[in-house]
């Protein structure tokens, strides 16, 4: 696999898109290109889309999944609007996909997938490999699929099997172009088919045959290279939201010196987290697998009251059945992380599609006055560090923390910067351990007077005996109570307790500080905006950016920030929620934008729209 003699260009970024049927690994062959190029130091975020089906119908345009990857020299904040290079394993493919490719882009076609049977499924009515279609086009034919099956000939596999293969020649050639690192993709295969000598070998063979036929052919005269990103020191790994957020939880089991349990329930997109966190008991983390959402955060919920950091996790559906016990934690006032990887709805919606949605339910979604906390990550990396402030929140002020993130931000990927561990936030807390009332008794709701916490006493110390459930407390004793002065003081004092909660104070990013328009974003919302106003920037427009992590409670400066800008714009993958709960507030005309796709916004279209709010008003 030695580098031919062949002319090579340097490029600052690059975009890339798989595109195949669900069975033709696209997902696979993108995110073994990730590794590599994280390898090499670039920059990358990515952006896998696919149905919400196991096995999708075959040569469909339903059937279609894809993986974008972007990567640079630089930093940089979005998976990219438009490939510049589109790889097409069949007619489905091309045609769920060309409608993004900009004129000139890189199409390589698996010409062996154009037969008329699946040029009809998709509604070609003559092949777009021969009608001139594509001739804006830089298009490679590549027979992948046979060439794939030569190659594998002498391997003793099915021509099933090495029909299978043909995702690695794809990536094989797709490496050479962008002269891409292969060593950890061969030490993949020899890991993931570690019980089938033959699928290793032939799987390797299929990589090596694509990088070949890249060095080989008169096709590709150009290979390319992009030079590594200027990052601060340390070291990096390439991680998914949905990781991160999984190493976060474990990482703040740690500080907090706590044992971590997880109640979930299986639910496209947040169960990788329970996935990744079952790997990790040897710091002390216990996961379970629910017959039910109601029963993973019933049981997380008790291991609350048992002492430990209880968290659930799920996706909008899984909220709604949750929410009882929700409140339930409310009124008990016990630490309880739930995590809502949003997705499309309602009801089932798109599962695997993102929406930024579920802003109300996790403000209001629950019966009677039960405030909480919600806190939002806006990138990959960020979720780690999410995770860590929302158990600080629980922990600190023993309630119950929403953590909406996004299937935007949870399969999503990006280099993250490994933290030192005595970086990280001390989340040690104290549970009671003697009697805090007069005549030695135990007094379960006698607050912190800074942060409003009743104290943390775990079931079996001795004489701290006291009253558990849903029914109103009285006010310090935590006996039952319907007396109506104590609900109201008790109603006011919980959501004090959520209002005392001390949060960052909202940062603005307005280099040129002359800017009348703010653009103001939440969780995946930040990679679009920034880039969009990094572009307005470039071009001597200027405009301000701020990014709320916090959603409640909401930073105590930001009504003061909102007042100073003549004009809000609130971009949101929703019908306007954070704009409403805006207005509401603090009597600002937040203005809404918003989109509801199932995919997230583009840097160009938020480009466009803050060019003409700048210009025009």
């Amino acid at each position: 696999m030695a580098a031919g003699a062949k002319r090579v260009e340097q490029l600052d970024r690059v975009v890339i898109r798989f595109a195949g049927d669900s069975g033709d690994g696209m997902q696979l062959t993108g995110d073994r290109f990730t590794a590599e190029t994280a390898q090499l130091g670039n920059d990358i975020s990515t952006l896998p889309n696919f149905p919400a089906e196991i096995r999708a119908p075959a040569g469909t345009l339903p059937g279609v999944s894809s993986f974008q990857v972007h990567f640079a020299d630089y930093d940089i904040l979005t998976p990219g609007d438009a490939p510049n290079v589109l790889v097409a394993m069949n007619p489905a493919a091309l045609k769920a996909n060309l409608s993004d490719l900009p004129q000139g882009a890189d199409l390589i076609v698996n010409t062996d997938e154009f037969t008329k049977r699946n040029l009809a499924k998709v509604g070609y009515a003559t092949d777009p490999l021969e009608d001139g279609s594509l001739n804006g086009y830089a298009v490679h034919p590549v027979a992948l699929t046979s060439m794939t099956v030569g190659a594998l000939s002498d391997h003793g596999v099915s021509k099933k099997d090495a029909e299978r293969a043909k995702n690695m020649f794809a990536l094989g050639l797709v490496c050479w172009m962008y002269s891409r690192p292969y060593e950890s993709t061969l030490r993949f295969l020899e890991r993931k088919f570690a019980k089938r000598p033959d699928l290793v070998a032939a799987n390797k063979a299929a990589f090596q045959a694509g990088w070949n036929f890249g060095e080989t052919t008169e096709d590709f005269a150009v290979r390319y290279e992009i030079k590594p990103a200027k990052m601060r020191p340390g070291t990096y790994r390439n991680i998914t939201g949905n990781q991160a957020l999984a190493l976060g939880l474990v990482a703040a089991g740690v500080r907090a010196k706590l044992p971590v349990f997880l109640g979930a329930y299986p639910i496209t997109p947040a169960s990788d987290i329970l996935h990744e966190l079952s790997k990790h008991k040897r710091f002390g983390i216990t996961t379970m697998q629910a017959e039910d959402e109601i029963a993973a955060i019933g049981a997380a919920l008790g291991a609350a009251y048992g002492g430990a950091l209880g968290v659930t996790t799920t996706s909008g559906p899984g909220v709604a059945l949750k929410g009882e016990t929700i409140s339930l934690a409310i009124a008990l006032e016990l630490p309880l992380v739930i995590v809502d990887v949003q997705r499309a709805g309602p009801s089932t919606g798109m599962p695997t599609k993102t929406e930024q949605a579920d802003l109300n339910m996790a403000l209001y979604g629950r019966h009677g006055e039960a405030p909480l906390a919600v806190i939002a990550p806006k990138s990959p990396s960020d979720c780690f560090h999410a995770a860590i402030e929302a158990a600080r929140i629980a922990l600190t002020y023993r309630t119950p923390v929403i953590l909406l993130s996004d299937n935007y931000v949870a399969n999503g990927s990006e280099p993250w910067l490994l933290p030192e561990v005595g970086e990280l936030p001390d989340l040690t807390v104290s549970y009671a351990s003697a009697p805090n009332g007069p005549d030695g008794k135990f007094l379960p709701y006698l607050r912190d007077p800074q942060t409003l916490a009743r104290p943390w006493a775990i079931p079996g110390t001795p004489g701290l005996e006291h009253r558990i459930g849903g029914l109103e407390k009285a006010d310090k004793t935590g006996d039952i109570s319907y007396d109506p002065a104590n609900h109201e003081f008790m109603v006011r004092t919980r959501a004090a307790r959520i209002e005392a909660i001390e949060v960052p104070e909202v940062e603005i990013e307005d280099p040129d500080e002359g800017a009348r328009v703010l653009v103001l974003g939440w969780g995946s919302t930040y990679g679009p905006i920034g880039a969009a106003c990094r572009a307005l920037r470039q071009r001597g427009l200027p405009i301000a950016q701020a990014h709320l992590r916090h959603l409640s409670p909401l930073p105590a400066n930001l009504g003061e920030v909102l007042k100073a800008y003549d004009k809000v714009i609130v971009p949101e993958m929703n019908l306007g929620q954070l704009a409403h709960v805006i207005r509401a507030k603090y009597l600002v005309d937040a203005v809404p934008f918003n989109q509801i796709s199932g995919l997230p916004f583009t840097a160009a279209t938020l480009e466009s729209m803050l060019e003409d709010v700048v210009k025009n008003g």
